[in-house]
């Protein structure tokens, strides 16, 4: 094979992701002309926020070459807690500062149990997922906790989710915006982002070369629980409630998109700028399925098989490597 072949080849397998997406929406756009309609794109930007969100927090995670499972819970807790002070009358800000405060001690929770204990990662995480999955049950009794809405800091609150810059640009596209300028910082052009992509591709050899491994793998976990409580405070604002099974699942959307932008599940490769073209092609698996009308139950089934086909995919570029 001749070098410029195989140089053509390896732009195509590292921006594969964009002709994914490209391919993605003109068959789902000849499937349901609705699919491709300029309001029905909007709605899809608006629904892909949190994912993409968590998605970020995730890949940071991933890199390392680890998983967190328990995203979705700590969403819904999050959620729970912050719900919870502005109905009791706290301050929004105090608010919002505490619903992160969570996100990172849940997430240094799980760092320390992966790096410190030398624990599976998928084992610690299920665990964590179950703890405070349960909280959030026992926070809520169960039930729906209505957002105050009669209050300064309650009508803030839905602001996060429903507010407009310049009366047009929706809040939560500013945020996630915020994630991605801040994680593409943090991992392509700090020294902390070298030290993830140096654990994520060899452990050992990192320690080896004075890196702090353990360190640099509980900040990856922080990172990924304090995403995971913003996307909890924007679904909360959403909804203008705390749902008890907030997130459910939805650690399955944010590995799908991650392992779809192209992030490997052995660690040590991927872009967190491509991670987000994965949330919006799961975005729009999810908006196609809904339009055709397809029910819930086959539609876990449908991502389940994407997933599936994405990690087999990453399996066989390993061994090509």
């Amino acid at each position: 094979m001749s070098k410029s072949k195989k140089e053509y080849i390896k732009i195509l397998g590292r921006y594969r992701m964009f002709l994914i997406l490209i391919f993605a929406a003109v068959i789902l756009g000849i499937i349901e002309p609705k699919f491709l309609t300029v309001s029905n794109f909007s709605n899809i930007f608006k629904q892909i926020a949190t994912n993409a969100i968590l998605a970020a927090g995730m890949t940071f995670v991933i890199l390392t070459g680890g998983i967190d499972i328990s995203v979705g819970a700590t969403l819904a807790f999050v959620g729970a807690v912050t719900i919870n002070m502005i109905g009791s009358g706290v301050n929004l800000g105090i608010t919002l500062i505490t619903g992160l405060a969570f996100g990172a001690v849940i997430g240094a929770f799980n760092g320390i149990f992966v790096s410190q204990m030398q624990l599976q990662p998928m084992i610690v995480t299920l665990a964590t997922q179950s703890i405070f999955r349960g909280l959030t049950y026992i926070i809520t009794k169960g039930s729906p906790i209505p957002l105050d809405l009669s209050s300064k800091s309650g009508l803030g609150y839905k602001w996060i989710y429903g507010g407009l810059i310049a009366n047009s640009i929706p809040f939560s596209f500013v945020l996630v915006f915020l994630v991605y300028i801040v994680s593409y910082y943090l991992l392509n052009k700090a020294t902390y982002g070298r030290h993830i992509y140096a654990v994520g591709g060899s452990e050992e050899a990192a320690k080896l070369s004075g890196i702090n491994t353990k360190l640099t793998m509980i900040l990856a976990y922080v990172a990924c629980g304090v995403m995971a409580a913003i996307a909890g405070i924007i679904i909360s604002a959403r909804v203008a409630s705390a749902q008890p099974n907030a997130g459910e699942t939805y650690e399955m959307d944010a590995i799908a998109a991650v392992v779809i932008g192209g992030t490997s599940l052995r660690g040590g490769e991927g872009h967190v700028g491509f991670t987000i073209i994965g949330a919006i092609i799961i975005g729009m698996l999810n908006n196609f399925l809904n339009l055709m009308g397809v029910d819930t139950y086959y539609q876990v089934v449908v991502k389940g098989v994407v997933i599936l086909l994405a990690v087999l995919a990453d399996a066989k570029t390993g061994k090509k490597a």
